[in-house]
């Protein structure tokens, strides 16, 4: 039976959302596995991913989401597989990969080799499956926002000797990337990003400046050029952004609260909304919320994790809720977990029944909330 969301609203933003990402099934994982060892075609692949995303987008509109993703079930991580497929970038294996607190990913990387575009980029046509499968729900696009390109790819100088000109072709980049979308149909988009988480830790400020990188210069960058990339799109297009602090395997990167970057993002980055972590104490209080100046600002309220599988206290997170209503109205606040389910293809340490519990836990808050 499926639930109904009486909370839904008619733009995204919804009240009871999510950030994307879902635990790969057994079946996603296998053909992943065959297709890797030549097994099986890159075809015999794409129809298995098709039927497992058919049937992931039914079981979000189960739970009672409004907005469905496709689990970026094509994908093996978050932000590498979409940056490849942009003309100047070449993706390859590295020595290490990137160390997670006690764990670290399998090695990859990206390098600008050329100079930036965007054209025949195969998330089209991935897009446009996803949205024939939403029926009449909103099918969300989630990629890595422009700045992940700098932050976690190598720029070779003999491409870009000078600096201004490179996130001038970034801006350029995802502005002609997202009208290709939303020619395609889209009109719900989430940007993800972990530089600004980042740059709220003194601990991972001093790391970047150990490497050369001036932490108020990137804040200033990748402002600028996230502007720029959505400047001028219809009204009718929804854009928001997820700040994530690390997720993988159930472990996290960096602490500290949204108070260092708070005022430049909630005060001038011209989005719709915002997805925050805030499912535990890494993330600092509500009090940088004051920022938001806007009242067309959603900031949805990540206060489920989706670290773990055991259900949040109801009575909580409506508390929680009503303390940040104290910065923002509650009419601009939404519900979702804390970040997706499986920021790379082997996923975070709880089942996908547990998983589903998540969710439809977020809808039935949001159900109760904003009646």
């Amino acid at each position: 039976m499926q639930t109904i969301d009486k909370s839904s609203q008619k733009t995204a933003p919804f009240r009871a959302d999510q950030v994307g990402s879902l635990l790969r099934s057994e079946a996603i994982k296998k053909a992943r596995l065959q297709r890797a060892a030549d097994e099986i075609t890159a075809e015999q692949l794409k129809i298995i991913e098709n039927e497992e995303i058919a049937r992931i987008v039914e079981k979000q509109k189960e739970v009672g989401l409004q907005a469905v993703t496709d689990g970026e079930f094509r994908r093996a991580w978050w932000h590498f597989d979409f940056l490849e497929d942009l003309q100047g970038v070449t993706g390859y294996q590295t020595g290490s990969g990137i160390q997670f607190q006690q764990k670290q990913t399998k090695s990859r990387a990206i390098k600008v080799t050329d100079k930036l575009g965007f054209d025949k980029h195969p998330f089209l046509e991935d897009f446009k499956f996803l949205q024939a499968a939403a029926g009449d729900h909103t099918a969300k696009l989630t990629i890595p926002s422009p700045s992940m390109l700098h932050f976690r790819g190598e720029v070779d100088k003999a491409v870009y000797p000078d600096q201004d000109e490179f996130f001038a072709d970034l801006a350029q980049t995802y502005k002609k990337g997202l009208k290709a979308f939303y020619d395609a149909g889209c009109r719900y988009v989430q940007l993800d990003d972990t530089s600004w988480a980042y740059l709220c830790s003194e601990e991972q400020k001093e790391q970047l400046r150990a490497k050369g990188m001036d932490p108020d210069y990137l804040s200033r960058k990748y402002l600028e050029t996230l502007n720029e990339a959505v400047s001028d799109r219809p009204d009718d297009f929804k854009v928001t952004m997820h700040i994530c602090r690390g997720n993988f395997r159930s472990t996290w990167i960096s602490s500290g609260g949204y108070e260092p970057v708070a005022e430049k993002l909630f005060g001038h980055l011209n989005i719709d909304g915002f997805f925050l972590e805030y499912d535990n104490d890494r993330s600092g209080g509500f009090e940088p919320l004051r920022f938001v100046n806007r009242p067309d600002l959603n900031i949805v309220l990540g206060l489920i994790t989706s670290k773990f599988g055991e259900l949040e206290d109801k009575d909580v997170i409506k508390r929680r809720i009503e303390e940040a209503s104290r910065y923002v109205d509650l009419n601009q606040l939404c519900l979702s977990p804390q970040c997706g389910f499986a920021s790379t293809e082997e996923g975070n340490l709880l089942t996908e029944e547990q998983q589903w519990d998540k969710l439809r836990h977020v809808v039935e808050i949001s159900n109760d909330v904003w009646k």
